[in-house]
């Protein structure tokens, strides 16, 4: 099981956790090692542009949403590049960044789950 298996599934039990993705996927935004926290989401307030752990045709991805199908329960998720990895069910969205470097990311904490909540 890779590094971001290993944070969705903590991440889905409820914790926040704290790594240093690599890859140049999603620079500026998140550049190669620089320490991301991840908290657990309540998926239906997430907008495009939030950056998120989620799971797309079987791989997990820190990348962010492009777009937002609240009738049907799913977002999609790209890459910063222009990639789009696909559409995913809210239920497979398990987090979001809500810090880079220790630098909060705009309007992410009060996206974020209470604790024993499962928005899925």
């Amino acid at each position: 099981m890779g590094l971001l298996h290993s944070m969705a599934s903590r991440v889905a039990e409820g914790d926040t956790v704290q790594f240093r993705p690599s890859g140049a996927s999603m620079a500026p935004l998140i550049r190669n090692r620089q320490l991301v926290s991840v908290a657990p989401v309540d998926a239906a307030k997430l907008d495009v542009g939030d950056i998120v752990l989620a799971r797309v045709a079987g791989t997990v991805y820190l990348h962010q949403v492009s777009a937002v199908d609240r009738e049907r329960g799913r977002v999609r998720i790209s890459n910063n590049r222009g990639r789009v990895n696909g559409w995913t069910a809210f239920a497979r969205v398990y987090g979001i960044c809500v810090a880079v470097d220790g630098e909060d990311r705009p309007r992410a904490r009060a996206k974020v789950r209470a604790a024993g909540v499962w928005s899925g």
